[in-house]
């Protein structure tokens, strides 16, 4: 059964009439839980709470699979708008970015000029930018547009997902380049030919790369709310006296707040990645799909509304 639910919600995320029904009813029905508003402003009270309680941030304004260049270029607009409201405000927050909001699909080259605008935006303010990973039918071109601005600019960095099995080479080649490397397991569908059906075998493959890139003297940014992985990591950095400014840890915004809280208390930086804006839809059914128990939660909220 839970199965099924996963593919029904990767399914929905995919879907585009469901996507514009979902924003006609905004942040209704739950999806608040996990997105911090529709507005730039509404997000930077997020940011500001978070940091009051010891937390950085990465701030994501939504939207993903453009296949419009006025789209495109309004998503770029945003994103220099959030450079500007963090800056502006001095909140303690980076950027995330995704390729495909950008026109990934549409143009390369276009794409790769709009991530060098965004770059010498936040160069200037002192943002660090994070290029998102989505999935594994742009991670060829994802992989070959960072490697191109990491030349160029110090404070970007990107994302390798742990369910794939070509993830190790690639993190192998991303640490010659000294890369700012994010490491997940990996939120969206994938092949039995791609990436490992087992999750046994993908935390597994997440302890790996955390070691790897932990010993590589890059920056490691540890993703999850596995506590099994990040007692895998504590356990590590003691171990090999890895300097707590070389490391974070990063967890979503509206999950686990309980961990997030008790490793800041421990002396530990962690980073809550907070999304916003309206193109929320595709971000909510992955976390359902991750978590279906979170189904129940919706549920609640659509009968408070019906009501």
């Amino acid at each position: 059964m839970e199965q099924w639910m996963r593919q029904g919600f990767h399914w929905l995320a995919a879907n585009p009439s469901a996507n514009r029904w979902a924003r006609r009813w905004g942040l209704r029905f739950g999806a608040a839980r996990f997105v911090a508003g529709e507005t730039l402003e509404k997000a930077l009270d997020v940011v500001r709470d978070l940091n009051r309680r010891g937390l950085e941030v990465t701030l994501d304004h939504l939207g993903e699979s453009v296949t419009d260049a006025a789209e495109a270029e309004e998503a770029v607009r945003a994103c220099l708008e959030t450079l500007e409201g963090i800056d502006r405000t001095g909140v303690r927050s980076h950027l995330s970015i995704k390729l495909t909001q950008l026109g990934l699909d549409i143009d390369r080259s276009l794409t790769e000029k709009q991530v060098v605008q965004i770059l010498e935006r936040a160069g200037k303010a002192g943002t660090f930018v994070r290029i998102d990973m989505e999935d594994s039918a742009r991670l060829p071109a994802t992989l070959d547009l960072f490697k191109t601005v990491r030349r160029v600019y110090d404070h970007v960095g990107i994302v390798i997902q742990a369910y794939l099995y070509r993830s190790e080479q690639d993190l192998r080649e991303l640490e010659t380049l000294g890369a700012n490397v994010r490491l997940v397991k990996g939120a969206y569908r994938e092949p039995p030919s791609l990436a490992f059906p087992s999750k046994r075998d993908v935390d597994e493959n997440m302890k790996k790369l955390i070691d790897m890139h932990l010993q590589s003297g890059c920056y490691t940014a540890v993703a999850s709310h596995d506590p099994a992985i990040l007692g895998h990591t504590r356990e590590r950095v003691e171990q090999w006296s890895v300097p707590r400014d070389r490391f974070e840890f990063q967890m979503l915004y509206g999950i686990r707040p309980d961990l997030q809280r008790d490793l800041v208390e421990k002396g530990y930086r962690v980073r809550v990645y907070v999304p916003y804006g309206t193109d929320w839809f595709a971000y909510f059914m992955r976390r359902l799909a991750e978590r279906p128990a979170n189904v129940w939660f919706v549920l609640k909220n659509v009968g408070r509304h019906a009501g």
